[in-house]
């Protein structure tokens, strides 16, 4: 599924993606799997919804985010200090860090999500939120070695 969502970040604008029908054929003719096409689209849905959903309370400055139990059972360390830097930056805000981080854990199942896979997880809802990146920060998300953007 990841390779689907590199390849829409790579050949797409965000607000210029086809409707799910006409992108899952278009996504078929460049050889991708049925089933990760499937999970793909589902999971851009998913995106979607999330983005809709109000926070119940804004972040008062200078407070810090508690990870739940689910959420400390698929993002690493890593992962967490990641997304805090990303924050911390000024590149999201609380809105996009609770999106990343509800796509993360309905993504995996009970299963630590890698480095180099959440990136792309942050890449896509930046994408999809039409969030200007830094430079440096958009180096960071996609130059990583073992990253699946890494080309």
């Amino acid at each position: 599924m990841f390779d689907v969502l590199v390849y829409l970040f790579e050949n797409y604008l965000p607000d210029a993606c086809p409707a799910p029908e006409a992108l899952a054929r278009k996504l078929a003719a460049a050889g991708f799997a049925d089933g990760d096409i499937s999970e793909a689209i589902d999971w851009l849905n998913g995106l979607d919804d999330a983005a809709q959903v109000p926070l119940l309370r804004s972040p008062q400055a200078g407070s810090q985010r508690i990870y739940g139990e689910e959420e400390m059972a698929v993002l690493s360390a890593d992962c967490r200090g990641f997304l805090a830097f990303l924050e911390q930056a000024g590149a999201i805000d609380a809105l996009a860090r609770e999106v990343i981080l509800e796509r993360a854990t309905a993504l995996a199942a009970d299963e630590e999500i890698p480095l180099a896979e959440f990136k792309v997880i942050v890449l896509m809802v930046v994408w999809r939120r039409q969030i200007a990146l830094d430079a440096l920060i958009l180096e960071e998300l996609l130059g990583e070695a073992d990253s699946p953007l890494a080309h």
